[in-house]
């Protein structure tokens, strides 16, 4: 289990210019750092190192044979024949596209800007429980949109049914709003795990408090 959840954990994606593009997975990662398409970049005392796919092996191998403990060891890829530390931020070669600056609007990015939490009863639920709500419902020509789609768990989806919550006697934990920056992005940020993003990305992504 711990090699899959090392596999799906995330890793930022830098443009050739290290502009801030996305986030994926580091089985994703790993794929783009073995075609020699995307180099590893590792924030060290506050300077870049990048590293290929045998350097970074290399470095992986000294942090073992110089008594890594294995609680920080979470993070790292068994084989047959050696261990490898999962990067977190990976710079493409040859992509010099600049980063989107609208948000898309899509499932995951609406999951993380209401941080997994239904928006009715308040609770965090993971992602297989939750839905997606329309706020004023399709009957009553509520649109698609950021303003008018929350989370909701299983049972106040049920409760709420094809009712505004008005109708349905319920109330949001706030109003949704179509966020400025990734959510995924400003959800990560809040984990001392990715700090190293920071440099990246403008003081906007990571200076939202915790709620």
């Amino acid at each position: 289990m711990q090699q899959v959840a090392a596999l799906e954990s995330s890793v930022l994606v830098l443009n050739k210019f290290f502009m801030a593009l996305h986030v994926i997975s580091a089985r994703r990662a790993f794929a783009l750092i073995c075609k020699e398409t995307a180099e590893i970049i590792s924030v060290d005392a506050g300077k870049f190192n990048s590293y290929n796919f045998e350097n970074w092996k290399d470095v992986s191998l000294y942090k073992v044979k110089s008594g890594l403990p294995e609680d920080d060891r979470t993070s790292w890829i068994r084989t047959v024949s050696f261990e490898i530390e999962v990067p977190k931020i990976i710079r493409l070669l040859f992509y010099d596209k600049l980063p989107q600056s609208n948000v898309k609007f899509n499932r995951r990015n609406i999951f993380a800007r209401d941080e997994n939490k239904c928006q009715y009863c308040g609770q965090r639920h993971p992602t297989s429980e939750l839905s997606l709500d329309h706020i004023v419902p399709k009957a009553y020509n509520g649109k698609t949109t950021w303003t008018n789609i929350v989370c909701a768990c299983t049972e106040c989806n049920k409760q709420k049914g094809g009712r505004t919550p008005a109708q349905a006697g319920m109330k949001l934990i706030r109003r949704p709003a179509k966020p400025k920056h990734s959510p995924i992005l400003s959800l990560k940020l809040r984990s001392d795990k990715y700090s190293s993003w920071k440099q990246f990305l403008d003081e906007a992504y990571w200076s939202v408090p915790l709620k």
